[in-house]
C-alpha cells in the first residue's frame, strides 16, 4: 500500500512533464511553420519595409552621433581633392593645426546633419510600391541602398545644405577652411581655390550616409543574426530561395 502511494505522485509528475514536452514540440512547430512557407505579398512589403526602417534608421543614428563621421575611417570627410595641396602646403609651413580643425569641423557639420535623415527615409520607405517592394528583395545585393539614392537624394540634398551651412558656420568651418584657402592663395604661383566649402560637405555627408545603409543592406541579406524578428526571417528566407 506504501509503494502504490509513493508511486501515485511520481506519476503525477511524469505525467506532467510529458504534457509540457508535448506543448513544447507545439510551440515549437508553430514557430517553425510562421517562418517557413512562401509569405504572402502583405508580409513581403511589410518584412521589407521593417528591414529598411532598422538599416536608415541606424545608419543615421551611427552618422549623427559625435564622432560618427570623424571617427569613421570609410567616411570621414577631409579636404576637397582640389584642395589637399593647399593642405599639403600649410601643413609645411606650421599651420597644421588650422588644417586639423577644417577636418574637425568638416565631420561635426555632416553629423549634425544626419539626423535629418531618417524622416526622409522613413516617407520614402511608405511610398514604396509592390514592384518596388519586389525588385529590391529579390534584386542585387544594393537594391534598396540604389532605390534610396534614387527617391531621396534630391530630398537629402535640400534637408542637409541648410543644416551644414548653419553648422560650419556654428563650429568655425567657414572661417577655417576660409582662413586655410587664403592663406594658401597667398602661395605665389599656386591656383586659386574657391573658400566655400558648404556643398562639398553636404555631398559627402550624402555618400556616407549611403555608404552605411549599404553596409547594414548587405548585413541583413547576408547574415541571418540579423533578421531579429518571425516576419523578418520568413521574408528573407524566401529571398534567398528566389534570388535573381
Amino acid at each position: 500500500m506504501k509503494k502504490t502511494l509513493l508511486l501515485i505522485p511520481f506519476l503525477a509528475i511524469l505525467i506532467t512533464l510529458s504534457a509540457c514536452d508535448s506543448l513544447n514540440q507545439i510551440a515549437q512547430a508553430g514557430v517553425g511553420a510562421a517562418t517557413s512557407g512562401n509569405p504572402t505579398n502583405i508580409e513581403i512589403g511589410n518584412g521589407l519595409k521593417e528591414a529598411l526602417q532598422i538599416g536608415t534608421s541606424k545608419s543615421s543614428n551611427q552618422l549623427s552621433a559625435v564622432d560618427g563621421f570623424f571617427a569613421n575611417a570609410a567616411v570621414k570627410i577631409l579636404f576637397p581633392p582640389e584642395a589637399r595641396k593647399v593642405e599639403n602646403t600649410l601643413r609645411s609651413i606650421g599651420l597644421g593645426k588650422l588644417c586639423d580643425n577644417v577636418v574637425l569641423s568638416l565631420n561635426r557639420a555632416a553629423e549634425d546633419a544626419a539626423v535629418q535623415a531618417k524622416p526622409i527615409f522613413i516617407n520614402s520607405i511608405k511610398q514604396m510600391t509592390l514592384t518596388d517592394v519586389a525588385n529590391i528583395l529579390l534584386g542585387s545585393q544594393d537594391a534598396a541602398t540604389q532605390y534610396f539614392k534614387r527617391t531621396t537624394t534630391l530630398q537629402l540634398t535640400a534637408s542637409f545644405k541648410p543644416v551644414i551651412q548653419n553648422s560650419l558656420n556654428k563650429v568655425g568651418a567657414t572661417k577655417y577652411y576660409g582662413d586655410a584657402a587664403n592663406e594658401y592663395n597667398k602661395v605665389p604661383f599656386v591656383t586659386k581655390v574657391n573658400p566655400d566649402i558648404s556643398a562639398y560637405v553636404t555631398q559627402k555627408a550624402i555618400d556616407g550616409l549611403f555608404y552605411e545603409i549599404a553596409l547594414e543592406e548587405l548585413n541583413i541579406r547576408k547574415n541571418i543574426s540579423a533578421r531579429t524578428s518571425p516576419l523578418l526571417q520568413k521574408v528573407f528566407a524566401y529571398a534567398d530561395r528566389n534570388k535573381k
